[in-house]
């Protein structure tokens, strides 16, 4: 998103990044990250709202411009709850792979003495 200032509209930030700001945070799709100070009104200040979310902000004060990068999220969210595929040796021997529990809630618990 571009903008020229610095505060934007709500409605404008939300139609140009795809987050809508909602009272449990900003969310994208099933992706919501929470906000230690939610934005009131109609008004968002883009230097406090991306750091809140971990967005990039780039000021551009040659031009007057304003840019807010796309989400990396960084550890604040997951994009998506689905892992890659793994195959592993169970210890008898035989291949065990991640995507035959598909569709189950699975916890995993990795450890390394390393």
């Amino acid at each position: 998103m571009i903008s020229n200032t610095a505060q934007v509209q709500r409605s404008v930030f939300e139609q140009r990044t795809g987050w809508a700001l909602k009272p449990e945070g900003a969310c994208k799709g099933d992706v919501c990250i929470p906000l230690a100070s939610p934005p009131e009104g109609d008004t968002v200040d883009l230097a406090s709202l991306t750091e809140q979310m971990g967005l990039a902000l780039v000021h551009d004060a040659d031009h007057g411009l304003w840019a807010v990068g796309p989400e990396a999220l960084g550890g604040r969210a997951l994009a998506t709850a689905e892992a890659p595929n793994l195959t592993l040796p169970t210890v008898e021997g035989d291949i065990f792979e991640l995507h035959s529990l598909r569709g189950s809630k699975v916890l995993m618990v990795a450890w390394s003495p390393y």
